[in-house]
């Protein structure tokens, strides 16, 4: 029985291919490459040149290599560009995913691992860390297209003798920890990744978009975990859902937030380089403080997760980007 990936060529797919790998599993990787890199496929893992939405050809490598369990990362990711490309973010996160699940169920593949995310909250109201059980109102196109994708997802597990886990990522940063590969798309607009490009001299200065906001410094809050700690998480929910587990959504972050100036304090001070730092106005579709509580993970999916410190994250991503000026692997 094999594990299907798809979106297994970009940042975290590639970093789940790794651990799946590391873990003795056999890999199939489908991926467009649109925003994806060959190269960062483990070699053992089989990369199939694909688009989720053609899903006649999802049915042919689900029947061809066994596939057993699907971890579906293959979708966009920024809030800014799903304001301004509303519906191609409903088409790629909304109604892909939709064939994919359907074409999931009609092969019978019973276990689906979903890539969500914090923003399904939209700004959290109340007390903080955030609960599972906490009001869904996304406030961009993004969070709206993942949500839907989990509607389909618990509206298809009551419906067939299938089960998934959606995990709702919160800020997810660094890099491999043995070097394998890392976040090395041109233009990503993660914190950490824009600060540490700016501290190794690829961009030019660093953006702060809103400096009024009600935290300690006037900067967003935000939870930032480690990607490795991330795919153990995925590696727990496949483990628990083929154990006969029910389907569940889980926060996946550490339970303490930073500020953007912090983040640019520890990328500083770690690096050891000085950049320039603009500060603008707000953006459309931030939010003020966002901060998981993940005790469901935790206990249900007996989750532990082993870099939860800022700098260990930061060291990371700024060892990586040395990586990709060593390689000029990055496009």
């Amino acid at each position: 029985m094999t594990v299907l990936v798809s979106g297994g060529a970009g940042y975290i797919g590639s970093h789940m291919v790794w651990a799946l790998i590391d873990a003795g599993e056999q890999v199939v990787v489908v991926d467009r490459l649109s925003t994806g890199f060959e190269w960062a496929v483990a070699p053992e893992a089989k990369l199939v040149r694909a688009d989720i939405a053609d899903t006649q050809t999802i049915a042919e490598i689900i029947k061809a290599h066994d596939i057993e369990a699907i971890v579906h990362f293959a979708g966009s990711i920024s809030v800014p560009e799903s304001i301004t490309d509303p519906l191609g973010y409903y088409q790629n996160n909304t109604v892909n995913s939709l064939g994919l699940i359907r074409t999931a169920i009609a092969t019978g593949v019973r276990n689906f691992v979903f890539s969500s995310t914090a923003a399904v909250y939209g700004d959290p109201e109340g007390d903080q860390p955030v609960t599972e059980t906490a009001l869904t109102l996304p406030q961009s196109p993004y969070g709206a297209s993942k949500l839907m994708t989990e509607t389909m997802l618990a509206d298809a597990a009551a419906a067939h003798d299938f089960r998934y886990a959606a995990l709702r990522y919160f800020n997810v940063s660094g890099a491999d920890p043995k070097g394998r590969t890392g976040q090395s798309t041109r233009g990503a607009a993660n914190l950490i990744k824009v600060a540490t490009e700016a501290a190794m001299g690829k961009r030019d200065r660093i953006e702060v978009f809103g400096t009024d906001y009600p935290t300690r410094d006037g900067t967003c809050v935000r939870d930032f975990i480690h990607v490795t700690d991330l795919v153990a998480a995925h590696l727990d929910a496949l483990t628990y859902l083929r154990a006969g587990g029910e389907s569940l959504i889980a926060n996946c972050g550490y339970g303490r937030g930073y500020t953007v100036r912090e983040v640019l304090d520890a990328v500083r001070r770690i690096s050891g380089r000085d950049f320039e730092i603009c500060l603008g106005g707000r953006r459309d579709g931030d939010i003020v403080s966002s901060v998981a509580d993940s005790t469901r993970a935790r206990t249900v999916l007996e989750w532990s997760p082993r870099h939860d410190d800022i700098d260990e994250i930061v060291a990371s991503a700024l060892a990586w980007e040395s990586a990709l000026l060593r390689s000029n692997q990055q496009t």
